[in-house]
């Protein structure tokens, strides 16, 4: 497994385009489209939020695998997102504008939106965009980086990533982009995230790969505690790679979701460190827990706990306030079993073991915890499972960029 620079035209076939269609604000892209001549095979995860934007109606219906999926066509700016019976008509009539430009078949089409929920789009506005991007649709590095920065909203960079392997001799590529950088707790996914692949693969495999490698790193993150209403994760595969079409699970579909899994964790770990104010990572590492599930519920504890991710801004060790996040989360374990600690690249700090807090300098503490990303490891003795979470600091500028939002 090779990382290589690029995002979502790095696999063969592969083309995107973005444009500033002035959908909310003036001077900024806000729209992109990828684009694959070949059919391709669709998977999609998406917010369990009940109150669901349109997009995230229509493309799960898209990707339910009886139609071949040709196109992403994508804005930031407003969600579409409560918008009632428009709102869907918007999701078609974008869909329509995309496969007409392009002479693709009809429901080849995935819509996706983000930004501000509860306002109505100009319709005339998406359809110059669209119009703009068709011609410009590139298989360029710096095209698919452009798809990327489209989408942001108040992220502080653009999210993408690629990687190469081989299967049957041939080489093969996953590329992504996201976005993401508030309202984000997902539930099958977070925010927006694109990965094209050139892997032939069937349906229900891509469908079962996503899945479950979204629950090892998308739902393994969390800023705020807010779940999206148009929380989306897609996956287009075209097979121009050339390898014989994944159709069960064994050598073949384990290379392939490793890949996917690399892609997905370290997009992930972007916006969990991108989230909004933040400075630092927050990874919880839970290990020697007796099942899974008791492993990742006591993770996301911990980076989901206010009074946790304020002690990682403030640098301050107060190790109780992990403990306490672990022993509210549901879990039943022996806290005189646990053993945590802290580490970062400025060290290792054992802060509790058999019951009882141990002897650190604090100052030393203070340093560790002052690292761009730092890990709390926690041994629960129960057993032999682990499960990893990705998460944030939380600063007063959270407060401030939300406070604004709309404006």
């Amino acid at each position: 497994m090779k990382t290589i620079k690029g995002g979502v035209t790095a696999a063969k076939g592969f083309k995107a385009a973005s444009t500033a269609a002035e959908i909310k604000y003036k001077g900024r892209k806000d729209m992109l489209l990828i684009y694959s001549e070949s059919p391709c095979t669709a998977a999609g995860v998406f917010t369990s939020n009940v109150v669901k934007a349109a997009p995230v109606m229509w493309d799960r219906e898209i990707c339910n695998g009886i139609h071949p999926v040709h196109a992403i066509v994508g804005n930031s700016g407003i969600a579409n997102a409560c918008t009632g019976e428009l709102g869907k008509r918007i999701c078609k009539e974008t869909a329509d504008a995309v496969t007409n430009l392009l002479g693709i078949p009809e429901n080849s089409v995935l819509v996706a939106s983000t930004g501000v929920i509860g306002m109505q789009m100009n319709m005339e506005a998406v359809k110059k965009g669209i119009c703009d991007m068709v011609p410009k649709l590139s298989d360029t590095t710096e095209a698919g980086t452009g798809a990327a920065e489209a989408i942001m909203t108040t992220d502080t960079y653009a999210k993408e990533m690629a990687v190469e392997f081989e299967l049957d001799g041939k080489t093969c590529t996953i590329g992504a982009l996201a976005k993401g950088s508030g309202m984000i707790h997902p539930n099958m996914c977070t925010m927006l995230s694109f990965v094209t692949t050139d892997v032939s693969i069937s349906h229900d495999l891509l469908q079962k790969a996503l899945r479950e490698v979204a629950n090892e790193t998308y739902n393994m993150i969390s800023v705020d505690g807010d779940m999206s209403t148009n929380d989306s994760v897609m996956v287009l595969a075209n097979g121009e790679a050339g390898n014989s079409e994944i159709t069960e699970e064994g050598d073949a579909y384990n290379t392939f979701k490793e890949g996917l899994y690399t892609i997905c964790r370290e997009v992930a770990r972007m916006l969990a460190g991108d989230g909004e104010g933040a400075t630092a990572l927050f990874t919880v590492h839970v290990k020697n827990a007796d099942t899974k599930d008791n492993a990742r519920t006591l993770a996301k504890s911990v980076i989901c706990s206010s009074l946790t991710k304020a002690m990682i801004y403030g640098h301050d060790a107060n190790f109780g306030r992990i403990l306490c996040a672990l022993g509210y989360s549901g879990v039943l374990f022996d806290p005189e079993k646990v053993e945590l600690s802290i580490h970062s690249e400025a060290g290792n700090v054992l802060l509790f073991k058999n019951g009882e807090p141990q002897a650190f300098d604090e100052e030393y503490a203070t340093k560790v915890l002052s690292e761009k990303e730092v890990i709390a490891e926690v041994d629960m003795n129960l057993g032999n499972e682990e499960a990893t979470a990705w998460g944030c600091d939380l600063t007063y500028d959270y407060v401030k960029i939300n406070a604004d939002y709309r404006s």
